[in-house]
């Protein structure tokens, strides 16, 4: 029975945190909610850090999740600029700040998010070499994408994964030069294969991005802490004046695994591992967002998503379960990528290796197309690109797990809904 004299205590402040003590005041809980957050910035989303913000298109103050006031409106007791350091679970308490401020808990919800993952080489100390995941990150390299353009200066991008890909799209509106250096055979050719990488690679050369496909870096070389060039390990050297890392980012389970709740295979991305209802191995501690694990019946999988939807999204459910509602959490993984002319979203789960077949409906050469994978001719994951208002069909199809006609599916002129019925 939840009343006013329990505490629920957010350990976060990114998009899920923030979207938890919301729907907490929502549903009617009285009680006190603590928020606590690492960064200075109360919390915001991070979408736009690599898109509209970082290209000056929108303000900064568009990038949080609540103005200032809401949180004294609402008796959210937001700590900014703190860190939780050690959980009690026989206590139930969590420990945080400086002054070793110690507060009990009823229920504790874990949303710490993920940290980009950074290059093991040596020049990473230089000051020409950036991530992007906090606003303070975003702030930085706006700057600098604004002077390279300026003075026609060149930045290495390592990874063409979806931050890297979208901040070479910026630099390039920005009038910089790029190089991006993958492993892989394509861009983005762990989420979408090789059939779609191949398009964004056409994508992005079109606009003068230039690919290093088959590399990693070995070695940032600078002089005076100013990066002069990036080497990569079959011997190619790129004259450069920044470097950015976009290698992925890793969950940030130490304070999970320190006080000793279960974590999910690193195969399966890591996390923190809870159920369907996002509890974790501690029947009174949550975990939402890029650091939860959760099981999916629908991919018969456990999924790690660190995507905004899923914080928009798992951040309320959790809210929800802690108050003891009956909470199933399934959503179809979705998110979407804006570059150049190039709008897309992306609903369900199909990594490489787990279909058999990509279909096509629409003009892939025109980039108006939505694209199918699908797993004995059921369908596990589809993309729109530049078609819009299809995301709802899409996701029923999933869900459907139906047998499809795949001349139907690749034919715009048959409707979605009637495949899925």
């Amino acid at each position: 029975m939840v009343d006013a004299d329990q505490t629920f205590v957010i350990v976060g402040g990114g998009l899920a945190g923030a979207k938890a003590a919301e729907t907490l005041r929502e549903e009617g809980f009285s009680g006190r909610v603590i928020l606590v957050c690492d960064e200075r910035d109360r919390p915001y989303e991070r979408p736009p850090l690599s898109k509209g913000y970082l290209l000056g298109k929108e303000e900064r103050d568009t990038v949080f999740a609540h103005e200032p006031a809401w949180y004294a409106r609402h008796d959210v007791e937001l700590h900014l600029g703190q860190t939780v350091d050690a959980i009690d679970r026989e206590a139930k308490t969590v420990h945080y700040g400086d002054d070793g401020t110690h507060v009990r808990y009823d229920k504790l919800l874990l949303a710490t998010g993920a940290e980009p993952r950074r290059l093991d080489i040596p020049g990473t100390d230089l000051a020409g070499v950036h991530h992007l995941r906090r606003l303070s990150h975003a702030e930085r390299l706006k700057g600098v994408l604004a002077h390279l353009g300026r003075d026609n200066g060149h930045l290495v991008i390592a990874g063409a994964g979806w931050i890297g890909l979208e901040v070479a799209a910026a630099a390039r509106e920005y009038g910089a030069e790029v190089t991006v250096v993958e492993p892989s055979a394509t861009p983005l050719h762990h989420v979408l294969g090789p059939e779609l990488g191949e398009l964004f690679a056409e994508l992005h050369s079109a606009h003068g991005v230039r690919f290093h496909f088959g590399a990693r870096l070995t070695e940032i070389v600078g002089q005076d802490g100013v990066v002069l060039a990036a080497r990569t390990d079959d011997g190619e050297e790129h004259l450069c004046h920044d470097v950015l890392a976009a290698i992925g980012a890793a969950p940030r389970v130490a304070l999970a695994e320190a006080a000793g709740l279960e974590l999910a295979d690193r195969a399966d991305g890591g996390g923190i591992a809870v159920d369907e209802r996002l509890r974790t191995s501690d029947p009174d501690i949550y975990a939402a967002g890029d650091v939860a694990a959760f099981p999916h019946g629908l991919f018969d999988a456990r999924l790690r998503v660190e995507h905004w939807a899923n914080a928009l999204n798992g951040g309320p459910a959790a809210a929800r379960a802690m108050l003891g509602r009956d909470v199933v959490y399934d959503r179809v993984p979705y998110f979407f990528s804006d570059q150049y002319d190039l709008g897309m979203e992306y609903s369900g789960w199909a990594p490489p290796g787990s279909y058999d077949e990509v279909v096509i409906r629409g003009d892939a050469a025109k980039r108006e197309f939505i694209a199918f994978w699908l797993k004995e001719g059921r369908v596990l994951a589809g993309m729109n690109v530049n078609v819009w208002d299809v995301t709802d069909p899409i996701q029923r199809l999933i869900r459907s797990r139906a047998h499809v006609d795949t001349h139907a599916l690749a034919d715009p002129h048959v409707p979605l809904d009637t495949l899925s019925a």
